[in-house]
């Protein structure tokens, strides 16, 4: 199969998991720290490792600087994560996606530096049109003012997941897939650990388990299996793709967040609101224009 399929599989479940960490947010983590959101993927990963152990047993058949590594690759990411949830408990979700546009960025020079990968000139038009598109998608008003603190967040964020993405890339192409998956989410399991060795964020946790036990592990564990569907589904094609490549179709998901909305906001409006003006709608389409034709070239 195309790793395309695999690249875009990513963005559309992590444009779905954007509307559904802004509902869990806002609905039950708008006077809780979201480092208590986090914890749900980390729990979700540490059940997901036996598995993936059963499947390819010699996961512990390495030697212990790869295996702190790969490791620290899922540290990374959770961190990254923590970041991006600071930055959606106050912004909407199509505001902080944008920022996401930095990771393609950042992937390209330490892919660059650290991989000596090189993309042709169709590849970086293709990519180049991709996050400029994706940009467009994100315009607002002409006259609001520069929001540093979301920036700052979302400038963290889009660094710490290509550092965590080129950890994985090298790990997952010298070892083997399944195997770096299975270290990276023991890295997120040692985040989550952190975080309840806090005692504040481990009586916030359980203060809602207890108050909103159904609702929270249903919503968060939909949630967190769409979120590593596209998470794995993302780094399997960085086995096959360049890392910057990979992480400019990953950039597509603020054009799905996007789409998304408009349909919340036309048949569930009271769960999302999007401008709809005429104005709007063809930026956007013409956006997606723009990222169709740079998806095209990159996989050319």
């Amino acid at each position: 199969m195309n790793w395309l399929v695999f690249a875009l599989s990513g963005p559309v479940l992590w444009a779905i998991s954007t509307h559904l960490d802004k509902y869990l947010v806002e609905r039950y983590f708008k006077d809780t720290d979201v480092a208590v959101l986090v914890l749900f993927t980390a729990i979700m990963g540490l059940f997901a490792m036996p598995f993936i152990a059963l499947h390819e047993p010699a996961v512990l058949a390495r030697d212990v600087v790869s295996i702190v590594l790969m490791t620290l690759s899922g540290v990374l990411y959770m961190t990254a994560m923590f970041f991006y949830l600071r930055a959606l408990q106050g912004h909407d979700a199509t505001v902080v996606a944008p920022f996401f546009q930095t990771s393609p960025l950042f992937g390209y020079a330490l892919g660059y530096l650290v991989l000596g990968e090189t993309l042709s000139t169709t590849q970086l038009t293709g990519g180049a049109l991709i996050v400029v598109g994706v940009l467009f998608v994100s315009l607002g008003k002409t006259h609001e003012k520069m929001r540093w603190q979301l920036a700052a967040l979302m400038l963290t964020c889009g660094f710490l997941l290509s550092l965590a993405t080129l950890l994985f890339k090298v790990f997952a192409v010298r070892d083997e897939f399944w195997v770096t998956t299975f270290w990276m989410l023991a890295g997120e399991a040692v985040f989550g650990a952190g975080i309840l060795a806090v005692a504040r964020y481990r009586k916030q946790f359980m203060t809602l388990l207890r108050t909103n036990t159904a609702a929270l592990i249903g919503i968060n564990a939909s949630n967190e299996l769409i979120n590593l569907g596209g998470a794995l589904g993302n780094r399997y094609a960085l086995v096959f793709a360049p890392l910057s490549l990979v992480q400019a179709i990953g950039s597509t998901t603020t054009l799905f967040i996007f789409v998304i909305g408009v349909a919340l906001s036309l048949f569930f409006p009271r769960l999302s609101k999007e401008d709809l003006s005429r104005g709007v709608l063809m930026r956007k389409g013409a956006a997606a224009v723009l990222v169709a034709v740079g998806v095209w070239l990159v996989s050319g």
